[in-house]
């Protein structure tokens, strides 16, 4: 799934974002509403991950969708 895609239903997203960053709030997650960029910043702060790693995952559960 492309990021237009995941950012145009971010809401149905939003939930399986937070099965997989379970230490993201539910208004850190409506915060990133979507973007790309958002989500890897929240993922990197939150679990004190280098960009590049936090970039990964991210891709990673992209193409999981």
């Amino acid at each position: 799934m492309n990021w237009d895609q995941i950012e145009g239903k971010w809401k149905e997203m939003k939930g399986k974002a937070r099965t997989s960053w379970g230490k993201l709030t539910d208004d850190e997650l409506d915060q990133v509403g979507g973007k790309k960029d958002q989500l890897v910043g929240k993922i990197q702060q939150r679990y004190g991950l280098e960009r590049e790693e936090a970039e990964r995952q991210v891709d990673d559960w992209a193409k999981g969708l």
